[in-house]
C-alpha cells in the first residue's frame, strides 16, 4: 500500500513537472510574440486605428473573437 502511494506521488510529481515545463515555454513563446509585435508597426497602427473609430474597433474585435471562439 506505501509503494501504491509513493508511485503515485511520483507520477503526481512527474506529470506537475511536465505541466510546469509546458507552461513555462508557452509563456516564453507569449513573450517574445509580443516583444516582435510591439517593435513592429502592429501595434502603433491598431492603437491609431482604434482612436479613429472606436465603435468599429469594438465592432471588429467582437468578430474576431467569435471567429476563434467558433474554431475551437
Amino acid at each position: 500500500m506505501a509503494e501504491r502511494a509513493m508511485d503515485a506521488a511520483t507520477d503526481v510529481s512527474r506529470s506537475i513537472g511536465e505541466a510546469t515545463a509546458g507552461l513555462k515555454a508557452a509563456v516564453e513563446r507569449l513573450r517574445v510574440t509580443l516583444s516582435d509585435a510591439q517593435s513592429g508597426r502592429v501595434i502603433p497602427a491598431l492603437r491609431q486605428a482604434t482612436r479613429e473609430a472606436p465603435l468599429t474597433s469594438l465592432f471588429a474585435a467582437f468578430l474576431l473573437g467569435a471567429m476563434l471562439a467558433r474554431r475551437h
